[in-house]
């Protein structure tokens, strides 16, 4: 049913229509309206689950884990600082493999203290062992909230769908939301693969030594890479049932031709497709690519999309300081012996404006030459200490001795 709905109303919704048995909440700006619908189900009887006002966010997912351990379908929310003070229940979480979904609203994170989009947050817990899923718009969200619990339970690891904040949260728009109905149907109840029971006892989480941890990793490690392949069954399963291509490992945009492709995730790919529209239409051959799936990493998925091209620009909101690009580093390794010019363009952090000029300059910078290998949109240099040097990056001539290559 086509509705105009806000972002996080939305999530709620289809939430609801998940059935978890137990929801943790603690507010934080920008998430905070998700939990509350869903608190309000709770209230009106909507939704026959355990709602717990905890005192922080580590103990929201702390008190999930316990549930998710005992077999229960569990959900929370969060954001930016609040992820940074659950973490170690992240990394438990992702450690025990329990299938625990997670609503992230991207946000910046402190210091400077600042409550505007970029995905900072959910970098810092790349490696945690969950599986990521980047909402490009509101109905990419609503679709892949719902993808979330049957990937989650069926691979047993836990599930973080990723939507800027208030960019999405917030948003008003069209978007088709489905039944409560439709969505717990497609949601059956599958057993745990491990489940806390006083009539079969057993020890989950205890200490490993140095004799059996590497093998615990490399175990935690084979399952994220096998999720790969549940994500791309779950997608086509989504599909038949809802009749919408939403979630997958990549979203490619007018690939077929492209010699210059734009890589991205969230909802700056929206307005970079129209760019990209415009510029198709005076005959440039550019693409985009949106990365759906950042963890596990679809490596092979991105190479194969990628080879063969000529520039690829991939598009940050977040910045590892003193290095750079964060997802560019994982794009270099998958494309490690293609010979192909890799350029990072950093924006909207802290929820800078990411307008349609800005990003039709990189490819004007493009076509002259003159686009680094690391460059920052909109970066206003006075105020960043560019008046002593320390913004003079290398600008690499393209088919010069000096090019950055991704070769052997």
């Amino acid at each position: 049913m086509l509705v105009e709905v806000e972002g996080s109303q939305a999530v709620a919704d289809v939430i609801v229509g998940a059935a978890p048995d137990v929801v943790c909440a603690y507010p934080i700006t920008p998430q905070t309206h998700i939990v509350e619908g869903v608190g309000r189900a709770v209230r009106s009887g909507a939704l026959h689950a355990e709602f717990i006002n905890v005192e922080s966010e580590f103990a929201a997912l702390s008190v999930l884990i316990g549930a998710s351990a005992a077999g229960a379908r569990t959900y929370t929310a969060t954001a930016s600082q609040g992820l940074l003070f659950m973490m170690e229940a992240v990394y438990n979480a992702g450690g025990l493999g329990l299938p625990i979904v997670m609503t992230l609203a991207n946000r910046a994170v402190g210091a400077p203290i600042n409550i505007w989009n970029d995905q900072s947050d959910a970098m810092a817990a790349r490696d945690a062992g969950w599986i990521q899923l980047f909402a490009e718009s509101n109905q990419d969200a609503v679709d892949l909230h719902i993808q979330a619990f049957r990937i989650a339970e069926q691979c047993s690891l836990p599930v973080m769908v990723c939507m800027d904040g208030f960019v999405l949260t917030h948003a008003v728009e069209r978007i088709d939301l489905p039944a409560r109905e439709e969505v717990a149907a497609f949601l059956p109840r599958i057993p745990p693969r491990q489940l806390l029971a006083a009539a079969d006892p057993i020890t989950i989480g205890a200490m490993v030594g140095p004799e059996a941890f590497t093998e615990v990793r490399v175990q935690a490690h084979e399952a994220m890479r096998s999720a790969c392949t549940t994500i791309e069954t779950v997608q086509s399963e989504f599909r038949t049932a809802f009749g919408r291509n939403a979630g997958g490992l990549l979203a490619p945009y007018h690939l077929d031709d492209a010699e210059t492709v734009v890589v991205g995730m969230g909802s700056v790919l929206g307005t970079m497709k129209d760019v990209v529209d415009r510029r198709r239409e005076r005959g440039e051959r550019i693409g985009v690519l949106g990365v759906t799936t950042f963890r596990p990493f679809p490596a092979e998925a991105i190479r194969d999309a990628l080879s063969g091209r000529t520039h690829v620009i991939v598009l940050e909101r977040a910045l590892a300081t003193g290095t750079g690009g964060i997802l560019t580093n994982d794009i270099a390794r998958a494309l490690f012996d293609e010979d192909v010019h890799l350029a990072t363009v950093v924006l909207g952090l802290g929820g800078r404006p990411v307008r349609e000029d800005d990003l039709d300059s990189i490819f004007v910078k493009l076509r002259y030459g003159t686009l680094p290998d690391l460059s920052f949109l909109d970066l206003h240099a006075e105020h960043a200490g560019g008046g002593r040097g320390q913004l003079e990056m290398p600008v690499h001539r393209f088919g010069s001795p000096l090019s950055r290559r991704m070769t052997r």
